[in-house]
Formats: C-alpha cells, sequence, structure tokens
C-alpha cells in the first residue's frame, strides 16, 4: 500500500530543496523523520510535515497499518514558476531577482508493496 502528499509553489528553490530531499530518499519514515529534525536547512522542517501528512493519507486510505514498516519511496523535486522582483540599482538602474517556487512530491508505502 503506498500514499502520497504533495507540496505546490513552495517558496524556495528546487537545487536547495534537493539536498534535503536526498537525504531522505529510501529511508525508513521514523529514520526519515529524525533526520529532518536534525538537518539545519529551512526547508527541513516544511519536509518533516509534508512526511507527517503522507504518514497520515496513508493511515487515512487502510487503518491499523503499522508505521514503523513504513519506508520514503518516492522524493521528487520540481522547479515551479518563479516570481521576478526588482532591486534597485545605483544612477536608477533596476536589477531583477527571481523569487523561485518547486513543487515536492512525496510517497510512502509499507515495505512489503
Amino acid at each position: 500500500m503506498e500514499a502520497r502528499a504533495l507540496l505546490r509553489y513552495y517558496r524556495g528553490s528546487a537545487q536547495k530543496v534537493r539536498l534535503v530531499a536526498n537525504l531522505i530518499r529510501g529511508q525508513q519514515v521514523t529514520k526519515a523523520l529524525a533526520t529532518l529534525r536534525l538537518t539545519q536547512k529551512r526547508c527541513a522542517r516544511d519536509l518533516e510535515k509534508l512526511l507527517k501528512s503522507a504518514v497520515a493519507n496513508l493511515e487515512q486510505k487502510s487503518p491499523g497499518i503499522d508505521s514503523g514498516r513504513l519506508v520514503v519511496r518516492r522524493v521528487t523535486v520540481d522547479q515551479g514558476p518563479a516570481a521576478k522582483r526588482f532591486r534597485a540599482g545605483s544612477m536608477g538602474r533596476a536589477f531583477r531577482r527571481l523569487r523561485r517556487t518547486c513543487h515536492i512530491l512525496l510517497e510512502v508505502a509499507d515495505l512489503q508493496s
């Protein structure tokens, strides 16, 4: 049995979120939660909430499932749209800043499947 959780338009670059997502890919859920709690990156807290949401989705689909046997099957981080903002520069110039977003898909599954 498997379930997934999706976080769209997350305010952070996909490159930085992938660094944390690579840490938990393929791990058991309990170990992945411990890893995310100890990670110093800003997106780790939001990935922890997303992982808990995916586990809750799986428990909703099949009640009584043992959460100790769950594993993070797949984590994908795709680039989302970038908001374009301007920063004032010298001599009346304007410098463009990109506020990047990303979409995160996280799947958890039972070890048997």
